[in-house]
């Protein structure tokens, strides 16, 4: 498990995060008590599954699956402490209303001020910090 500081810009008013990036035993290690999926994302950047997982003492993590275009098996996992999984959470579930009163439409153009572009803006930060970082 390597660890990588991610400094945001200060318009992004969240505190830098402190997070892990793991490989193939590092999350299955951390899964073999049960995965819970919470939310997925599919952005211009990859697709996204928000997830928390406990080990076999019963350690609970907060994961994140990182996938590229039509790739099958993840590119990459990320876990987070509990604070910063929580700010993930409150962004998308802020703008979740809004997205189901328009699910009739095609096609939903979200603002760029909205909360769930705003949480694709800090998976972006992650992601560029985390993508050099051999596990």
């Amino acid at each position: 498990m390597k660890s990588f500081n991610v400094t945001f810009h200060k318009e992004d008013n969240v505190d830098n995060m402190q997070i892990q990036k793991l490989n193939d035993e590092e999350y299955h290690s951390a899964t073999v008590g049960g995965t819970r999926h919470l939310f997925e994302i599919d952005t211009n950047i990859g697709f996204f599954v928000f997830f928390d997982a406990e080990d076999k003492d019963g350690n609970v993590s907060h994961l994140l699956l990182q996938f590229e275009e039509e790739e099958e098996e993840p590119v990459a996992c990320y876990s987070f402490a509990m604070k910063d999984y929580y700010e993930f959470m409150a962004l998308y579930l802020n703008d979740l209303e809004f997205i189901d009163e328009t699910e009739d439409q095609e096609e939903v153009e979200l603002e760029e001020s909205n909360s769930i572009h705003h949480l694709v803006h800090l998976l972006f930060h992650i992601i560029e910090e985390g993508n050099d970082l051999e596990v």
